[in-house]
């Protein structure tokens, strides 16, 4: 055999020696694939309840031998990490709900544009649409091609949407032009005395409900500032809330100057509804003697239907509903809710949502934590923050519940 024969083979043996070296390390690092980080090795429900807007992730069901707690270590990262896509399996019966004209097509898109981006793209829930006259084609075309669930547009009952039988009409109508002369905010709407009634005591009656626990409400021209990557309708249920808010304030007392009053009458006369670990402390400074006006702003609640539907809140609609106070003065379905949850409700059911960030004309909910405005990828200025301010509810809320603010709320009073 000559020289460059051998060569050749040195060469061949070498190359060889090569493939099997590298065949056995990629045969052992099998055994740790990156299949092994995968949502679908998660076990959610070994969950354990953690603060709100935290993606918990519980090791479990990750193969391996000596290295098996290695990889639920790194299982825990790359959950925290990459933000998995939620269990479809674990969704909860819940809708989001707008109460909306065919004029309000354009501004309402960019509303539910904001909620699927910040939120709904990763859980497709549904959407509700209601309206006191039929949805055109344009609308339900155009808005059904934004959700990412299923689209349901409903019309509501002429006899929701109109005077009830005992409700004098001129008299109304005189209540509107007195308070039309005072500048009294939709003081001399009849359009919006019919909404504030309806979203009191009759949206969740819509059969397009009936399938669902919770909804969100949503309004057209709002705005989602932050990042929602947990599943707020989950985290209601499984922590027991039943009324989640954003923004908190007075109401303008000329508007409701005999709710109060109507609604002592209803506690004296039905006692038993009111929860022993009530939140009148939040409505009343003075023991529920006078309503200290705050109130939530309900153009963003995310709650509990069985609230309405409860019968307490049925009997306490249908006593407001019979005084008047929705055409006689103008009750909003804030204020009622409001008064409803806190009275109703044990407290720790209703939750102050701090870390979605809201905008509803004029007022800004921005979180003032920089930490979780970061982490949640805020567009929001906290120097517009409301939550703070002195015209606020919200301190209050934190002061009676014995609530901790958040790192920093001192910086934004002014």
């Amino acid at each position: 055999m000559n020289r460059g024969s051998n060569a050749r083979i040195i060469r061949f043996a070498v190359f060889a020696l090569v493939l099997i070296t590298c065949g056995f390390i990629l045969s052992k690092g099998s055994s740790y694939s990156g299949s092994s980080l995968t949502p679908a090795n998660v076990n959610p429900g070994a969950a354990k309840e953690v603060p709100l807007g935290e993606v918990n992730a519980p090791a479990g069901g990750v193969a391996g031998n000596a290295g098996a707690q290695a990889a639920g270590d790194l299982v825990n990262q790359a959950v925290q990490q990459s933000k998995v896509a939620p269990n479809k399996g674990e969704k909860v019966k819940a809708t989001f709900v707008s109460l909306a004209r065919n004029s309000d097509l354009h501004s309402l898109a960019g509303s539910i544009r904001s909620v699927e981006d910040r939120f709904n793209h990763q859980y497709n829930y549904d959407w509700v649409f209601l309206n006191d006259k039929e949805f055109s084609e344009e609308f339900k075309t155009e808005i059904s091609a934004l959700v990412s669930g299923k689209a349901i547009f409903g019309l509501i009952p002429a006899e929701q949407w109109g005077y009830p039988e005992w409700i004098d009409k001129e008299k109304a109508a005189l209540v509107r032009e007195e308070m039309k002369e005072k500048k009294i905010i939709y003081g001399d709407s009849v359009s919006y005395r019919h909404m504030c009634r309806y979203e009191s005591g009759f949206f969740w009656r819509h059969e397009a409900l009936e399938p669902y626990e919770f909804y969100w409400r949503v309004e057209p021209d709002t705005k989602i500032y932050c990042n929602i990557d947990y599943d707020v309708f989950k985290w209601m249920k499984d922590n027991n809330k039943a009324y989640g808010w954003t923004i908190s304030l007075p109401e303008y007392i000329e508007t409701i100057p005999t709710l109060w009053d109507t609604t002592k009458k209803f506690m004296a006369e039905n006692p038993q509804f009111v929860h022993k670990n009530n939140m009148m402390d939040w409505i009343s400074d003075d023991g529920g003697e006078t309503y200290n006006k705050c109130h939530f702003w309900s153009n963003f609640e995310i709650a509990s239907l069985d609230l309405w539907r409860s019968e307490a809140y049925r009997k306490y609609f249908e006593y407001l509903d019979k005084a008047g106070g929705f055409f006689y003065e103008r009750w909003g379905d804030a204020p009622v809710h409001s008064i409803a949850a806190a009275l109703f409700l044990s407290r720790d059911q209703i939750h102050f949502f701090n870390d979605v960030g809201y905008y509803h004309v004029p007022f800004h909910n921005c979180p003032v934590n920089k930490e979780t405005r970061l982490k949640n990828k805020c567009v929001c200025n906290p120097n517009e923050d409301f939550s703070w301010k002195a015209y606020s509810c919200t301190g209050k809320f934190h002061k009676v519940n014995n609530i901790p603010r958040p790192k920093g709320w001192e910086d934004y009073t002014g």
